[in-house]
C-alpha cells in the first residue's frame, strides 16, 4: 500500500458533507474499528471543490471522534495522506487524516472560502 501526504492547502474548500460516523470493522456485529493504539476510527465524509471544478467527496478516517463537526460546515483536515489499495481484482484511494476540525468562524451556509 502506497502512502501519498495531501497538500490541502491546494483542494480548495473543504466542507463537511455527512457527519462523523463510527468506521465499523465488522457490519454484521456492529463492531467499531480501531487504530494501532486502540482509538476508535471515525470517518467524515468531505466535499473537495477546486476552482472553476466539480465538487468531489471522499470518506477521510480519523483516529478519535472529530468534535463540532456538522453537516454543510467548512473544516480544516490536518496531516491528509491518501493510499492506494488493491484487495484481488478491486482497487482504489483511501484517505486518513490526523484531525478534522470546524473552522471557527464560518457558517454552514459560507459560500467558497471566504469564511
Amino acid at each position: 500500500m502506497q502512502s501519498i501526504p495531501v497538500d490541502t492547502t491546494r483542494l480548495g474548500v473543504l466542507r463537511c458533507a455527512i457527519a462523523p460516523e463510527a468506521k465499523l470493522s465488522n457490519t454484521e456485529t456492529q463492531e467499531v474499528k480501531r487504530d494501532r493504539e486502540g482509538n476508535p476510527v471515525w470517518t467524515v465524509a468531505v466535499t473537495v471543490r477546486q476552482d472553476r471544478r466539480r465538487i468531489s467527496v471522499i470518506e477521510i478516517a480519523v483516529s478519535g471522534q472529530p468534535k463540532g463537526i456538522e453537516e454543510g460546515q467548512i473544516v480544516k483536515v490536518t496531516g491528509l495522506t491518501a493510499f492506494t489499495w488493491s484487495m484481488g481484482d478491486r482497487h482504489g484511494v483511501s484517505f486518513r487524516a490526523d484531525a478534522i476540525t470546524p473552522v471557527t468562524g464560518s457558517p454552514a451556509h459560507a459560500k467558497g472560502g471566504d469564511a
